[in-house]
């Protein structure tokens, strides 16, 4: 039975029973909790806590879930995935264990040309949680005997998910598959003979500080009993197809497949090559799906979760030999064959996931070559000072300079028989982003506790947004919360988020900022200075009571800030014509992967492998602007989304929309679904100045434009700014670009030949230098300071040249200090006489640096330091002499 049939009979099965079959969520948990999607149950976590209503009271689907915990073990094993798909049922307050056992058994049992799955009720083999004899006694009413069902305490019949939310006792269910698998004894005995195939949840508990699978606190039962099962599809399909493990399945077989073929490896025959066709399969039935729910390669949260992903498999593909060839791509294409058929929106959507896969698989491949000498070095390094720790340093800098995840280095180093001071690498990485710390926008709820905002919706209904239409409003207080509580009143002064039944306020959403005003009651009046929807169908104003006091129930009237909602309004529209525009120059792959739409400007992300000419840019400018002169109406027209589709409408990438959708036209130019507020013509734009764009990641361009009065102005800036410069330069502004070329061209040749004066400068004193050379047991020793400005690569080369002018059998030390610019260096070179005789530059280069409050070290014959004190460089230079004299 193939695997999307098992979807099918899964959900046909509970729709038949009352069940709302549900699309699955998008991997990009809502659950500020959480990074991605971890459990099926996860969309529904709201409904479980009591802090949404749910629209229904049964619901079955088949979610995707990323799990990254076992990301090192994938391959590994064939037990362990990062990917795979879960379908569950379930109850919210409707049914509990009295229904739930039967419908899983049912569904099991029944012969395939019933609707079931045909297992044999021989095979079957239950566990309950210790306590549990309620769910013992409707599994014995249910048919199976009391010597095939087994009690097990916290660690395997408990479940939560590892986070404070819902949790409670559950009930396994495990196929024998027969004694080549392993011993008897049933799933205590043996796991791997006894698969477990379900997972029935009975929710009733609210769990609070989580710390360990069996170490929780239990804050109080659930609003009502509930029921969440879980059925992992590859699991079941290796059992249904009849193979071994999940890597054998029809999905992720043909991915596994291809890689062997593509590399020229057969999957069985050699127990590594099985591992790293393992990882590649798995990684990228994982990377697709989280391509295409929108997240990008990053060094930070579910973007670097992918980038780990896709480059593990990368280096995997090298490990089997593949070279310089680039295999991604095409195997991107099978997972994409293989996932649409359940996923259709992967089909609708290569070109974009190919860009962003296709420019990480360029990137790492670079990375990849120079890394990989670095860690060699590093390695060989490590052994010469027979040490198997790689240094925390080291690792950071492979992850810092050279894009090296720090698992990939764990991976490599274990690989040699070696550690990772993972404790420095963590380290430096913390001072980095201390460094790097900059102000970020709070997140939507500012808490992961959004049951306040649930009982307000639920008791004033959804909040109806009339900002299409109108920009002032009269309505009602229908909520105040301060500090995340509800409160009656708010007197002046107090910071406050506050609900009305009716908003001309945008919440901000789609890249478009929200819209700031003001709220007036008869009694008080409120700032806003933020809107967000923390929920669905509710808008949370954030603002500050300037007078009097607001109380819920007051009439009020709201007003928005109409010059900057008309000004974003321009950017919104702005970023639609823009986008046509990128596609039209770059074709359909140049994808939106993001923007800001803010008053006057806006920046604009998408998917491009390289960076965009200027002659594009400008002619995307001028392409964009033309629509502008003709005056395009915009319209709105709610549909489908089929008839979307159809109708050529543009969806973003990895966004996620309701069954009705709202698209927006300007003429027959742009079309986009879109929620956002826009101008009703082009011509309201005015102008648009593209002034530029830039890498923001591998695969995704960003371009920054002003709009309207904020564009005239910058060109109006430009315009006085080249007039100075033709003043100046006595030019005409056309010949602006050759006059300024030339006098950068004449300055770098001037500079170059200073260069040459300064450095013949530093070395006409070398052979005096080796002349005035002092004599310490034997040994020639010049230490000297060389003039201020002199370069390091100067310093470097005096050292050499004066060492050079000493006979072979003569011992001889070179030690020759410097401020280059504001902070001093120090060089040293000792020859082969002179290290005989035990001197090594390396240590008198430490020495040095020492005195300069620095560090450094290098070779035996040459080496290099500095430090911050510029005015101890004579200190420096007599300690090493101390140095020489006392280590001979």
């Amino acid at each position: 039975m193939e695997s999307a049939e098992i979807v099918r009979r899964f959900l046909r099965f509970f729709e038949e029973r009352g069940h709302t079959v549900v699309p699955s969520a998008s991997l990009v948990a809502e659950d500020p909790t959480l990074l991605l999607v971890n459990a099926g149950m996860v969309p529904f976590k709201p409904y479980f806590l009591g802090q949404q209503k749910p629209p229904y009271k049964r619901a079955a689907s088949a979610q995707k879930v990323i799990r990254t915990l076992d990301i090192d073990e994938v391959g590994k094993t064939t037990r362990h995935a990062s990917f795979f798909q879960m379908l569950g049922n379930f109850s919210f307050g409707d049914y509990f264990k009295e229904q739930a056992i039967p419908f899983a058994w049912e569904l099991l049992t029944n012969p395939v040309d019933k609707g079931g799955f045909g297992f044999p009720e021989e095979k079957m083999w239950v566990t309950v949680y210790l306590d549990d004899d309620e769910a013992i006694e409707i599994w014995k009413r249910a048919g199976v005997p009391a010597e095939r069902i087994q009690r097990r305490d916290l660690a395997d019949n408990y479940w939560h998910m590892g986070v404070p939310g819902p949790g409670g006792p559950c009930s396994e269910i495990y196929f024998d598959r027969g004694p080549e698998y392993g011993r008897e004894g049933g799933p205590i005995a043996d796991e791997t003979r006894y698969l477990e195939v379900w997972n029935n949840v009975f929710m009733q508990y609210t769990l609070g500080a989580v710390r360990t699978k069996i170490d929780f606190d239990v804050v109080g039962e659930l609003p009502a009993k509930s029921v969440d099962t879980g059925m992992g599809l590859e699991r079941m399909a290796a059992i249904l197809q009849g193979v071994d493990n999940i890597y054998e399945i029809d999905t992720t077989f043909k991915i596994l497949s291809r890689a062997a073929e593509l590399t020229g490896t057969r999957y069985g025959a050699d127990g590594r090559n099985d591992v790293s066709l393992r990882v590649i399969a798995d990684h990228l039935r994982a990377g697709v799906m989280l391509v295409g729910d929108g997240v990008l390669p990053s060094n930070e949260g579910r973007g670097y979760v992918l980038r780990r992903m896709l480059r593990r498999a990368i280096r995997n593909l090298r490990l089997l030999g593949s070279g310089e060839e680039r295999y991604m791509h095409e195997l991107t294409a099978t997972t994409i064959g293989v996932m649409g058929q359940q996923y259709t929106d992967l089909i609708a959507d290569a070109a974009q996931i190919h860009g962003v896969i296709d420019a990480e698989e360029t990137s790492f491949l670079g990375t990849l070559r120079t890394g990989t000498t670095i860690f060699d070095t590093a390695v060989a390094e490590s052994r010469k000072s027979h040490t198997s720790v790689l240094s925390g340093d080291k690792a950071f800098q492979l992850h810092d300079t050279y894009g090296f995840p720090i698992d990939l280095t764990l991976e490599m180093a274990a690989e040699q028989g070696l550690k990772v001071d993972e404790e420095g690498f963590r380290r430096l990485m913390g001072e980095q982003r201390d460094r790097a710390k900059a102000d970020s926008k709070l997140k939507k709820t500012g808490n992961a506790d959004i049951s306040v905002f649930g009982q307000i919706l639920e008791k004033a209904g959804k909040v109806e947004f009339l900002g299409y239409d109108h920009l002032t409003t009269d309505t009602e207080i229908a909520g105040i919360l301060v500090d995340g509580a509800t409160v009656p009143v708010a007197g002046a002064g107090t910071t406050v988020e506050v609900v009305l039944l009716r908003t001309p306020f945008y919440a901000e959403g789609g890249g478009q900022l929200a819209d700031q005003g003001v709220i007036r009651s008869e009694n008080g009046e409120i700032e806003v200075v933020d809107v967000q929807s923390p929920i669905a169908g509710l808008v949370v104003h954030r603002g500050k009571v300037t007078s009097g006091e607001v109380k819920v129930g007051d009439a009020a009237h709201a007003a928005i800030d109409v010059d900057r909602r008309r000004s974003i309004s321009r950017s919104h529209t702005a970023t639609h014509l823009v986008h046509r525009g990128f596609r039209n120059a770059l074709g359909e792959t140049a994808a939106q992967a993001g923007s800001e739409n803010s008053p006057g400007r806006f920046r604009f992300d998408f998917t491009s492998a390289g960076a965009v000419p200027v002659s594009v840019l400008r002619d995307v400018e001028d392409e964009v602007n033309a629509t502008l002169i003709d005056d395009l109406k915009v319209n709105v027209v709610h549909t489908s989304q089929s008839e979307a589709r159809k109708m050529g409408a543009l969806a973003l990438f990895g966004e996620k929309y309701g069954d009705v959708v709202r698209i927006v036209e300007v003429g027959d130019y742009s079309r986009e679904l879109c929620g956002g507020t826009h101008v009703a013509s082009s011509g309201q734009l005015g102008l648009i100045k593209v002034l530029g764009e830039s890498s923001i990641g591998a695969g995704v361009r960003r371009v920054e434009a002003l709009v309207g009065l904020d564009a005239f102005r910058h060109l109006a800036r430009e315009s006085v700014l080249v007039s100075q410069l033709s003043g100046a330069l006595k030019a005409r502004p056309e010949e602006l670009p050759e006059r300024v070329d030339g006098i950068v061209t004449r300055l770098r040749n001037a500079e170059k030949e200073l260069e040459k004066l300064r450095s013949a400068q530093v070395l006409a004193v070398a052979g005096e230098l080796a002349s005035g050379a002092s004599d310490i047991q034997g040994v020639s020793v010049v230490t000297h300071r060389a003039p201020a400005g002199t370069t390091p690569d100067d310093l470097r080369k005096l050292a050499l040249d004066v060492r050079g002018r000493f006979p072979g059998d003569r011992a001889a030390v070179v030690v020759v200090a410097g401020v280059p610019s504001d902070r001093p260096v120090v060089v040293a070179a000792v020859n082969e006489a002179g290290r005989d005789r035990g001197l090594k530059a390396g240590r008198l280069v430490g020495v040095a640096a020492k005195a300069l409050g620095g560090g450094g070290g290098g070779k035996d014959d040459v080496a290099q330091g500095g430090g911050t004190n510029a005015g101890a460089v004579d200190d420096a230079l007599r300690a090493v002499v101390e140095a020489i004299s006392s280590s001979l």
